[in-house]
Order: C-alpha cells, then sequence, then structure tokens
C-alpha cells in the first residue's frame, strides 16, 4: 500500500510539472519504476499506460485554458506516433546506451539556448506567429516518440525545446500542444509494448495510481502555464533541460563521474539555474511597469490629439 500511495504522489508530482514546464512525467516516473528493480520495458509501457489517461486529461485541461495550437497537434503528433510504436517495439533488442548520450548533449545545447534567450532577452518575438511547417515538426516528432518509448520518456524534453528555440509559438501554447499531442505517442507506444512483451509483466496496479495521481494535478498545471509569464517559464523550462541532460551525460559510460563531481555539478547548476529564475522575475517586473507607463503615456498622447468637438450652439 505504501508503494502505491508513493506512486500515486509521484504520478501527481510529475504531471504537476509536466503540465507546467511541457515535460518530465514519464522521465520522473520511469526513473522511480527502474530504482525499484523494474525492467525497462515494463517500465516504459506502464508509464505510457498511465499516459493515455494523463495526456487526455492535461490535453483537455490545456484545450479549455487555450494553450492548445491543434496545428501543431496533427503535425506532430502523428508522426510522433509512428516514432512511438517503431521505438516500443525494438526496445527489448534496442541498446540506448550509446543514443541517449548523444540525445542528451543536443538537448543540452538546446537547454542552454533557450535559458540564455530568455533570461537574457525574453520571449523570442521575432518569428512569433508565424506558422510551424511540416517538413520541421515531422522529424522531430518521428525522434521525439521513438526516444520517448525507447527511454521511457522524452516526448517533452525533446519536443518542447526545439519548438521553444523556433521563437514561433508562445510558451504556453509550445507546453499545451506538446502535452495535447502525447496522447497519439501515449497510445502508438502503449500499442507496441503489447506487441513486443505482451501484458503479463505490466502491474496495471501500478499503471492505476500513476494515472489517478496525473488526472488529478492536470488542470492545476493548465492554469499555472497559462498565469506564469514567458519569460520566466522560458527560463524554468532551460533549467530542467540542462539538469536533466546534464546527469544523463554524467552518468554515462562516456563520462562516468564520481558521485562527488555530479554532486558538484548538480548544486552548480541549481544555483544558476535559481539566478536565472530570480534575473527573469526582476526583468519581467520591470518589462511591465516600463509597459504600463508607456500605456498610459500613449493614452494621454491620444487625448491631446484628439479634435476638441464643437460646442452646439
Amino acid at each position: 500500500m505504501r508503494a502505491l500511495i508513493l506512486l500515486g504522489l509521484v504520478g501527481l508530482a510529475a504531471q504537476l510539472v509536466d503540465g507546467s514546464l511541457g515535460m518530465a512525467y514519464g522521465v520522473t516516473s520511469t526513473t522511480l519504476l527502474l530504482a525499484i528493480g523494474t525492467n525497462p520495458a515494463a517500465a516504459s509501457a506502464t508509464v505510457h499506460l498511465a499516459e493515455i489517461g494523463t495526456t487526455l486529461a492535461s490535453g483537455i485541461s490545456h484545450w479549455r485554458f487555450n494553450n492548445v495550437d491543434w496545428k501543431v497537434v496533427a503535425k506532430i503528433g502523428i508522426p510522433g506516433g509512428v516514432g512511438a510504436f517503431a521505438g516500443a517495439t525494438f526496445l527489448s533488442s534496442l541498446s540506448t546506451e550509446i543514443a541517449a548520450p548523444v540525445m542528451s548533449l543536443i538537448l543540452l545545447a538546446l537547454g542552454v539556448y533557450i535559458i540564455i534567450r530568455f533570461t537574457a532577452f525574453g520571449l523570442p518575438r521575432g518569428n512569433l506567429g508565424k506558422p510551424l511547417r511540416k517538413r520541421f515538426l515531422t522529424p522531430l516528432g518521428l525522434v521525439a516518440g521513438f526516444v520517448d518509448a525507447t527511454g521511457g520518456g522524452g516526448w517533452g524534453p525533446v519536443g518542447t525545446p526545439a519548438i521553444l528555440a523556433s521563437g514561433r509559438l508562445a510558451p504556453r501554447k509550445v507546453i499545451g500542444s506538446i502535452d495535447a499531442s502525447e496522447f497519439i505517442v501515449a497510445i502508438a507506444a502503449s500499442i507496441g509494448f503489447f506487441v513486443g512483451i505482451g501484458g503479463e509483466n505490466i502491474d496495471f496496479a501500478w499503471v492505476g495510481v500513476l494515472l489517478l495521481g496525473g488526472v488529478i494535478a492536470a488542470p492545476i498545471a493548465a492554469w499555472l502555464v497559462r498565469h506564469i509569464p514567458p519569460r520566466i517559464l522560458g527560463s524554468a523550462v532551460g533549467g530542467v533541460i540542462i539538469l536533466t541532460n546534464v546527469r544523463t551525460i554524467l552518468r554515462s559510460d562516456w563520462v562516468d563521474a564520481s558521485t562527488g563531481v555530479q554532486t558538484f555539478a548538480y548544486i552548480a547548476i541549481a544555483v544558476i539555474w535559481v539566478a536565472a529564475i530570480a534575473y527573469s522575475v526582476r526583468q519581467y517586473r520591470a518589462d511591465r511597469d516600463r509597459e504600463s507607463v508607456e500605456a498610459v503615456e500613449a493614452q494621454q498622447r491620444a487625448s491631446q490629439e484628439r479634435p476638441e468637438e464643437p460646442v452646439a450652439s
């Protein structure tokens, strides 16, 4: 019972983070399942089955808060489902020991770009509103879906930073669209796992409690992402990407860093991350105050330039 309660709390916390930042449900939940001895395929299958419900709840919640661009969902979700099915069916024979650190290096570079771009300059507005092309979203969906199924998580960490970096979609729309499209990915991956390993290795009680925690958190997260300023949200997302992928790299066979080195790296990243968020908060408040002053001045100029109406005789 204690394990089920813990899994439920993990599902709630993971979905709260995922729905607010567009990533981390699969990574968090799968990490816990692997830590207690679940084999990788069964762990990923368990999480993806739970995600069918959590992503549906999250997608509906984001839609109700107007956080979803359905054109992006269609363009990235369908190829994402294809990639997820392929990744799930071949997970038992596929080694990700080499692929994981390579992908982490790419994601780390994107994370560094995002945290610098949003912290120092705020939301990229030059491309905001421009359409996201199929030639960009289709291969992104295929890669993200494949990584998500083989690694037990990755749809958000791959998709969210790539679309954020384009600067064509507001952060809340990016997160809402990624969360909504993950429903397709979760279904495709689950079908692939049933084809590959069957259902005998999956504990459906674990699926249920992960699902329950995620469903409870979904509407709260969708509300949060609508009210968190884009500049602050971008800094927060960048920090999550950096911390997650540095952890993967340091623990890979390429580096195999000692516990002391890992601890030092995590502390250093955490300090920089907190400082970046604090700076973004300060700059957001300054920008908001400046915009308020400019709006008042614009109203005053408009009232002064407005011609006086002639007085009726």
